[in-house]
């Protein structure tokens, strides 16, 4: 029973996500920017944090 819910979650998303593209592609690129920066972003804080770590963790 869990399979087959987690296959028609997947499935909808999958059409939410095309209908989305196909209705206003614009407003999806947005979307897809905003994914990128984010987890540019969260790499960035990693690096950061290990290089803090590398230094001794001092300020």
């Amino acid at each position: 029973m869990a399979v087959n819910s987690k296959k028609i979650a997947i499935y909808v998303l999958v059409v939410f996500v095309l209908y989305v593209i196909i209705t206003d592609p614009g407003k999806a690129a947005d979307y897809v920017q905003i994914g990128f920066e984010g987890i540019s972003n969260a790499a960035q804080a990693v690096g950061d944090f290990m290089t803090w770590l590398a230094n001794g963790a001092k300020d």
